[in-house]
């Protein structure tokens, strides 16, 4: 109690104009304000960072004098300079008894820190501390600071503490809680997701202000899912209608309307739960009516709930009464004086359309006067909605007006956006071709090189595919009339690049084509672009090309080519141009023009723009050379991975030369064991020859058996493996001997009708405030609004276009016979002939078993670590050279013999017993002799 008589002192003071501070605040305070320039403004506040580094440094300051400071210091941070000499100052004022210091040093830390400050940690255990205080101020000074001030990695510090606020007894405590929380969970929403029943209780809080506060976070929530809060539908009805109907204090009244920023939020939140949710919309339509009856639309804050149910409305599933009402809020706001209101009038209109279409026929003249109101925001969103609303009837009309608004404006990102859009409705609702290229021509010559060069694309193939149909006199025409345009258009002394890209471009092709101009006329036009926009080498490009086709075309027809003086004089200039592309392109053109008429029709064939280029990408035209050449003694070509994955020269057979020599390391890292692979995976594993190991008896080894051997066994295919150590090539143990043909698929183009927009008759007129209406404007609203039909015929991009010469929809496939079955990968541990099933895991328990019973039963010791013993075996040689000499004679396989093996794969007795005598030897095989290793394991 003591200390709220301490605040009120304190208020009472300022009221009085002081708030307890001193003279020199004060005067601090007024010279700010009456400061003329920004400079005088930046000298008075450096004076006083001097002034508060001198006094901050001062011992034993008062309480209420270090109170001041750190206020004088917030004035100097918000006037953006640098107060942070003294944010220790306010970081301890956060541990202050007295409440309004404390209070003070909160607001001061959350003004000077951020979330990552280094001064953070030092407030925690002072925040953890005041949220255990009996004084709810204090209690909500710190849930304020932690809103603005913990990160991530302290949520889990002061989490438990703010959960057990939710059940304060304070209102304003447990709405701060629910703020914690909500910033908590935007902050780190895997930290509180256990937590998100809380807001759902907390929505029945007996307070309206914990309620309005919980709708915050239920917003985001059912933002991120929807079908989870899908039962609480009727909760948040049943809250708005209490809220209308005035059942909340008069306290949350705002200009005689009941508590309106929780409506606002409640039609928000019921917007996203009945989108395409038929029950939802039912349960939500009366409540939307009352709205629409008690809103008072005299007030800001009343229009404002009206659009936000307006907004609802075009959201949910429609209802005819809604529709009915919100067209009559709309009519409201057309006829208002207040461009706001007018601007949520277009704004809902435009909305509403998409539901209804007929809705903007109530309102066809209020939309006119928008669209010729000076205000230029205003009149961005007229031309929004007459997007919205443009069908083939009036897309004329809105094109047009959209064009001369886009000439009108200097602002290059908006004239970008009208383009773009112009363009888009000249695609979809063009009424003729001839109608689509006078407004590509407009577009081109006001809109620059802002235009997407997608749209030249396009308008260069409707000109060259025509009208989709079979009639090439419409088509003539339509060429035609783009060649006169062109010609009219091309002696503009500043056109854009991408213009005169596509000027040329349609000289070139059709400029001669129907014989009305001369190849002489076409030829000094495109001379005059070439010398007009010498600076711009891709015009100058596109204007050569154009000349060789149009001297391409009079020599395939046998007539007498005359070339033009200033042609000539282009064509030397461009020999010796610094482009490497333009003087490739005069090359190419003094070449043509010495060729004959059937070289040149080959070359450059008339209107073949339409047409298919195929390319041979495997090169096949040439395998009548390629064989005749290896016929003649040439030898086949070996692309460069087989070539890198072979290690000597020496062991290359030419008979078979898949072979890898193996009498090399191996450094590829052990894969985990997989599934026998079929014999039909012959394709993936080529036998390799496996290393001799060496027994104990030495016999003369058999060619049959070697060569069986060498056939039985397969190896793994690594080609394309970069090896870790040894010499930087890749591993490859086979080549590949053939490739698969790829299949080449075929790609067609079709274009889908248009939806058609149904209309009926407009429920009710727009009646003016005039008593006489302007007939221009009554001619343009006929124009726009007037056309309406039961269809629209809405054609796509594409449509109208011809499909290209010489494609067909078909698709290239590959015969099963010929398709090679994906087999899964080899596996490591089957060394055994592959077989048609699939082999059973063996236990390698049991081998080493069997291995113990052969071993016995040959007489040797049944004692398999007796392999690994210090002593030597019997019949091993104890010298090493002779070891060795051994060992390369029987690798030649012409001394020693081979004891056939009874079981699949490698000897395991004899790698074991090899493994010994390097241990016997006591060589460190892979360190001190690598070669010896490396002849060891063969």
């Amino acid at each position: 109690m003591e200390q709220l008589k301490t605040i009120g002192r304190e208020l009472a003071m300022g009221s009085q104009g002081g708030f307890g501070q001193s003279k020199e605040f004060l005067d601090l305070v007024k010279s700010i304000g009456e400061a003329r320039s920004k400079a005088e403004e930046d000298r008075i506040v450096l004076s006083e960072v001097d002034i508060l580094k001198r006094r901050l440094l001062e011992p034993d300051i008062p309480k209420r004098k270090m109170k001041e400071y750190i206020i004088r210091l917030v004035y100097i941070e918000m006037l953006g300079h640098d107060a942070s000499f003294g944010y220790i100052y306010a970081v301890k004022m956060t541990h202050d008894d007295n409440l309004l210091l404390k209070r003070t040093g909160y607001l001061a830390v959350t003004l000077f820190l951020n979330e990552d400050h280094d001064l953070i940690i030092l407030i925690v255990n002072t925040i953890q501390k005041d949220l255990r205080s009996d004084n709810y101020l204090v209690v909500c000074a710190a849930l304020n600071a932690i809103c603005r001030l913990i990160n991530e990695e302290t949520i889990p510090a002061v989490l438990p503490q703010v959960v057990e606020l939710l059940n304060h007894q304070k209102e304003a405590v447990r709405k701060k809680a629910i703020m914690a929380l909500h910033r908590f969970h935007r902050k780190s929403p895997s930290s509180v997701s256990h937590l998100v029943s809380n807001f759902r209780k907390r929505l029945c809080d007996n307070d309206p202000g914990v309620m309005g506060a919980t709708l915050c976070p239920l917003f985001d929530l059912i933002s991120e899912d929807v079908n989870s809060y899908k039962d609480l539908v009727s909760s948040f009805v049943s809250i708005l209608k209490q809220v209308t109907e005035r059942r909340l204090p008069k306290s949350y009244d705002y200009h005689q309307m009941p508590a309106p920023f929780i409506q606002i939020k409640l039609l928000k939140i019921m917007a996203l739960l009945g989108s395409g949710d038929k029950n939802a919309s039912d349960i939500m339509s009366m409540v939307l009516g009352d709205l629409f009856r008690k809103c008072d639309s005299s007030t800001n804050i009343g229009n404002a709930i009206l659009y936000e149910c307006i907004r609802c409305i075009s959201c949910i599933l429609p209802n005819p009464k809604l529709l009915e009402a919100a067209a009559d809020a709309i009519s409201k706001f057309l006829k208002s004086d207040s461009h706001n209101l007018k601007y949520m009038g277009i704004d809902g209109l435009g909305r509403l359309i998409k539901i209804s279409p007929d809705i903007a026929e109530q309102h066809q003249l209020a939309v006119i006067d928008c669209l010729e109101d000076p205000d230029d925001t205003l009149k961005r969103k007229t031309f929004e909605l007459l997007y919205k609303m443009t069908k083939s009837s009036n897309v004329e009309v809105i094109v047009d007006r959209m064009i001369d608004y886009m000439i009108s404006i200097n602002d290059n990102h908006y004239k970008t956006e009208i383009a773009s859009r112009c363009v888009e409705l000249a695609e979809q609702f063009a009424p003729s071709n001839q109608w689509f290229i006078q407004i590509m021509n407009k577009v081109f010559e006001h809109a620059g090189d802002l235009v997407n060069i997608k749209v030249a694309h396009n308008l260069m193939r409707l000109i060259a595919e025509g009208f989709g149909e079979d009639d090439d006199d419409a088509d003539s025409k339509l060429r035609l009339s783009a060649v006169e345009s062109y010609l009219q258009l091309i002696s503009e002394p500043k056109l854009p690049s991408l213009f005169l890209q596509v000027i040329s471009w349609v000289l070139g092709e059709y400029g001669t084509a129907d014989g009305k101009y001369s190849a002489s006329y076409i030829s000094g036009k495109l001379c005059d672009v070439a010398d007009a926009y010498s600076s711009d080498e891709t015009v100058k490009g596109y204007a050569v090309s154009a000349l060789m086709k149009i001297y391409a075309f009079e020599i395939a027809s046998g007539r007498k080519v005359d070339v033009l003086p200033e042609c000539q004089s282009l064509i030397e200039e461009l020999l010796a141009s610094h482009s490497t592309d333009l003087q490739q392109r005069a090359y190419e053109l003094q070449a043509l023009l010495a060729l004959d008429a059937r070289a040149v029709e080959t070359i450059l064939p008339l209107d073949a723009s339409c047409e298919d280029i195929e390319v041979d990408k495997d090169l096949s035209f040439l395998n009548g050379y390629i064989q005749q050449a290896i016929e003649s003694g040439a030898q086949p070509y070996i692309s460069e991975r087989e070539r890198s994955g072979m290690f000597e020269t020496t062991d290359y057979h030419p008979q078979d030369h898949h072979e890898v020599p193996t009498h090399a390391l191996r450094f590829e890292a052990y894969e985990l064991p997989k599934p026998s692979v079929p014999p039909q995976a012959s394709n993936e594993l080529v036998p390799v020859p496996e290393p001799s190991y060496y027994s104990e008896s030495h016999q003369p080894i058999s060619t049959s058996l070697v060569s069986e051997r060498e056939s039985s066994e397969i190896k793994l295919r690594l080609d394309g493996v970069k090896q870790k150590w040894g010499r930087p090539s890749y591993q490859s143990t086979t080549a590949a001997s053939s490739t698969t043909p790829q299949a080449a698929n075929g790609i067609s183009t079709h274009s889908d009708a248009g939806v058609g927009s149904s209309s009926s008759k407009p429920r009710s007129s727009y009646e003016p405030k005039k008593p006489e209406i302007d007939p221009e404007k009554q001619r343009l609203a006929a124009s726009l609004f007037g056309g309406s039909s039961s269809r629209t015929d809405k054609r796509s991009s594409s449509g109208g276009h011809k499909p290209a010469k010489g494609t067909a929809n078909k698709t290239a496939t590959v015969p099963k016979e010929n398709q090679t079955p994906v087999q899964p990968p080899p596996d490591l541990l089957d060394f055994g002939e592959p077989t048609a099933t699939t082999a059973t895991a063996m236990d390698p328990f049991k081998e080493l078993e069997g291995l113990m019973d052969s071993s016995s039963q040959d007489g040797g010791s049944s004692d398999v670590m007796g392999l690994y013993s210090d002593a030597a075996p019997v019949t091993t040689t104890t010298s090493v050279d002779s070891l060795l000499s051994e060992l390369s004679d029987s690798s030649k396989g012409n001394s020693r013999t081979y004891q056939p093996q009874t079981s699949k794969g490698p000897n395991t007795k004899e790698a074991l017993e090899k493994d010994a005598l390097v241990r016997q030897m006591g060589v460190n095989p892979t360190s001190q002799n690598p070669t010896l290793f490396k002849d060891l394991l063969g």
